[in-house]
């Protein structure tokens, strides 16, 4: 496992966006684990968390795209955190692209923030988590609305590698319905592979009781 993706892991415990325990997810599954992306609130952590972003698009798609897309609202920060690292890292001038919920009829007028979108434009979507793809459902015919874009993949900071609609998880099902490469920082895999029987900051945060809560989930709800 890549270094970065071991600080990536520690940096999600730290900043409180990835605990375990018992949660009730949107979709109603009774998960041993959550992600909050949410919870990154300050400008060391946001520095931090676009550089990982940044490391894990090199590896997978390199220099060779122009705009970093990122959905609101979430993806808003992402966008601008990491294109501001992929400057600082690689030397390359990404610009950033948001939506607005509603279309602004002054001023700064449109549904966009930041960069417009030219005719082939090549863009990476950025996203913190992706479960059921409904959101790559909205943000495709937005991106098409604007310009005559390449949408060359889609990153996320974690892959929780459990069912979306079919019996393959999300990120292989945006692959299959958009032809887009996707990826993510690190997968739930990794995840537990790092930290089972761990001891970090003085705890185990997956002890032999969280793994097989874990293990019972995927066996639920995990892609094939």
């Amino acid at each position: 496992m890549e270094q970065y993706k071991k600080e990536f892991i520690e940096f999600m415990v730290d900043s409180n966006v990835l605990k375990f325990g018992e949660f009730t997810l949107k979709s109603g599954r009774k998960s041993p684990f959550f992600m909050n992306a949410g919870a990154y609130v300050t400008g060391s952590q946001l520095r931090k968390l676009g550089g990982y972003y940044a490391k894990a698009i090199y590896d997978n798609y390199g220099t060779d795209f122009d705009v970093l897309f990122g959905p609101a609202y979430k993806g808003i920060p992402l966008s601008v955190a990491t294109a501001m690292a992929f400057s600082e890292l690689y030397h390359t001038e990404i610009r950033y692209c948001s939506n607005r919920k509603e279309i602004k009829d002054h001023g700064d007028v449109g549904i966009l923030l930041g960069s417009d979108l030219n005719d082939g434009d090549r863009v990476v979507i950025i996203e913190d988590v992706t479960t059921s793809g409904k959101s790559i459902e909205e943000t495709f015919p937005i991106l098409k609305a604007q310009a005559n874009v390449d949408i060359v993949g889609l990153m996320v900071s974690l892959n929780r590698q459990e069912r979306g609609k079919t019996q393959q998880n999300a990120l292989a099902e945006i692959r299959e319905i958009y032809g887009i490469e996707t990826g993510a920082i690190v997968t739930m895999e990794e995840v537990v592979e790092y930290l089972y029987n761990k001891p970090y900051h003085g705890r185990v945060l997956i002890d032999d009781q969280m793994k097989s809560a874990i293990d019972a989930y995927y066996a639920q709800y995990g892609a094939k």
